[in-house]
Formats: C-alpha cells, sequence, structure tokens
C-alpha cells in the first residue's frame, strides 16, 4: 500500500534570505504599522511590546547571535532539501497558506486542494524603487527569469478530495490559478529552496490560515492530517508519499513558549494538546502553525527524527519570527 514515509515542518519568513546585519530593517517594517499582537493574541503597538518586554530582548539582538542564527537557519533549509532528494518520494504533499496571492475576500476557500496538472510560478513582481534587502528577501519564493510550470500529481490530488470529502471534510477545489501571481509564497519556497536535488511532483492543498473567520480551527486541522495518511492507506500501489508544513512558527511577535510547546508535542504525539491549541493563540502570522498541525496529524505513525528551533528576534519590542524545522521519519 501507499504510505506517508516523511512529515517535515518548515518556516519559510523572508528573513531565511535576509542577511542578518538587515533585520533591523524588518523591524522598521514592525515599528511603522504592522499590526502586531501579544502571545495571547491581542492586538498591540509597536510601543506597547516594546515596553511590555522590557529589557529581556536586548541580548538576542546582539549582532553577533543574529548572525549565528541566521547561518544556523540556512544550515536547517539545506539539510531539510537533502533530506528530500534522499528519501526517493513519488510525491510531497505540500499544506501551505495563501495570504492574498490567489484567494481574494471575493472567494476566501477554508481548505483547497489544487488538482492542475502543473502549477505556475512566476518571476518576482516588485515596484522598481524596492530596496535590494527586500527584493532579495521576496525572491526565495520565485524563478529567477522566466516562468517554470511545476509538476503536480493530479490524480493524487484529485482522489484526495474525493476521499477526505467522504470524510466529512468540505474541500474546495481548483483545477487552474490565476497566472499574474502564480503558487504563493508557502509553495514557492519549497520549489526555490528545498528542491534542489530534483524536482518532485507536489500535492499542494491551501489552508486559509490567516483571514476570518473561516479559519480551519487547531483540531480540524490535526484530523485533516490524520484523514490525508488514512487516504494515503488506501492509495493503490506502493507510492512514498511525504507531507510537508510549510510556514510559522510564532510571529510577527516571538512566542518561544507556544513554539517550544508545539516542538514538544509533536515530538510526544499529544494529539489532545495540540487539538487544544486556543485559536486566538495562533493568529497573524503565527496562524500558519496550522500547517504543522496537518503534518502531525498525518505523522502519527512516525517518530520524529530531529527538530530545531530559532528564535529570530530583531526587535527590543520581540518582534521577529520563530524559526522551526522538523522531520518525521
Amino acid at each position: 500500500m501507499a504510505q506517508i514515509v516523511l512529515g517535515i515542518g518548515t518556516s519559510h519568513s523572508p528573513m531565511l534570505a535576509t542577511a542578518a546585519e538587515d533585520y533591523p530593517r524588518h523591524a522598521e517594517i514592525d515599528r511603522s504599522g504592522r499590526k502586531l499582537i501579544d502571545k495571547n493574541g491581542v492586538p498591540r503597538t509597536f510601543g506597547e511590546l516594546a515596553e511590555m518586554a522590557g529589557d529581556t530582548i536586548a541580548d538576542q539582538i546582539r549582532p553577533e547571535v543574529l548572525e549565528e542564527r541566521a547561518a544556523r537557519c540556512t544550515a536547517n533549509i539545506e539539510k531539510l532539501g537533502q533530506v528530500l532528494e534522499s528519501e526517493k518520494l513519488d510525491s510531497l504533499i505540500i499544506i501551505g497558506d495563501d495570504q492574498h496571492e490567489q484567494f481574494f475576500d471575493d472567494n476566501m476557500p477554508s481548505i483547497l486542494i489544487y488538482s492542475g496538472e502543473t502549477i505556475l510560478n512566476n518571476p518576482l513582481h516588485m515596484a522598481e524603487d524596492a530596496p535590494d534587502w527586500w527584493r532579495k528577501a521576496r525572491q526565495q519564493y520565485h524563478v529567477d527569469a522566466t516562468s517554470i510550470e511545476y509538476p503536480v500529481d493530479a490524480k493524487l490530488a484529485a482522489y484526495l478530495t474525493d476521499f477526505l470529502m467522504d470524510r466529512d471534510f468540505d474541500i474546495s477545489h481548483a483545477k487552474r490559478l490565476g497566472k499574474e501571481h502564480g503558487e504563493g509564497h508557502a509553495f514557492g519556497f519549497v520549489h526555490q529552496r528545498l528542491m534542489d536535488g530534483g524536482i518532485l511532483p507536489i500535492v499542494p492543498v491551501a489552508l486559509n490560515t490567516y483571514f476570518p473567520p473561516n479559519q480551519p480551527r487547531p483540531r480540524r486541522c490535526y484530523d485533516l492530517g490524520r484523514a490525508i495518511a488514512e487516504a494515503v492507506r488506501a492509495w493503490p500501489g506502493d507510492a512514498r508519499i511525504g507531507i510537508l508544513g510549510s510556514g510559522g512558527l510564532s510571529h510577527f511577535t516571538v512566542n518561544e513558549e507556544l513554539d517550544r510547546g508545539l516542538l514538544d508535542a509533536f515530538r510526544r504525539k499529544d494529539a489532545d494538546w495540540l487539538r487544544a491549541i486556543s485559536p486566538a493563540q495562533i493568529n497573524s502570522g503565527t496562524s500558519e502553525v496550522r500547517n504543522w498541525l496537518v503534518v502531525a496529524g498525518a505523522c502519527e505513525h512516525l517518530d520524529t527524527q530531529w527538530q530545531d528551533y530559532v528564535p529570530c528576534y530583531r526587535s527590543l519590542a520581540g518582534t521577529g519570527c520563530g524559526m522551526g524545522f522538523a522531520i518525521w521519519g
């Protein structure tokens, strides 16, 4: 029978393609009016977060600390790419989110599976006066010059949709995406940063992690993963399937307690804890934790082989991104 033989969780923040000395530039965006929340999900200004943090973050943003953490993140991405190549997968299910790249307020599906024969990645389109550091940060999601159609396992995607409908998941369905943007950042990151060793057919599963009111709840995300694993086991043949959660962990305010709690629960296979996470804790960028919850549910039969956590702070207010990396196998 077919089987999920590999699970991966990875952050995909623009900071992962930013030199450490440019982290403060991201902090300027936070300071200039980005919508921020505290660790309990309460909206806060940058100034309020700075006051709440006091002097607890200063040591976390020393230049040598930023350099070490940026290097660790780069090494972790390389490790995940090597694992993807070595596992000789037949297909990779990618659980990602869409942030007004394909889906907008006129049509915002909660869970969507894309089953076109290919998925388009377009070159980066930015204003001519965009600063070089920001252009480089965003470039990691896009091909350099010419659009590329990457392969999709369309048969597996259609099968998963049908199977999950029978398990009472109301799945939205698409065979083509708008070509102006092409695939979103969560999926482009995997193609551009993790697949240097060879391109795999993917099954793109897009969750609405970001935008109320129809964000799938944590328990629903975990149970979706369980159902995906059940579907793969029933898929005819002996295909080796991987599943990858793209995004997270906490941002734009780093929440180490939540992030480390998540990674510990993944190790312990604590489904009850993971299904009971308060939705209030996983809004804004932290909402991408939902993508990892799906992977954890799909990988209950596997053990956590490796994890690393790198809290990449970028301001005295505690803003930044909790970079998480994990392998189930």
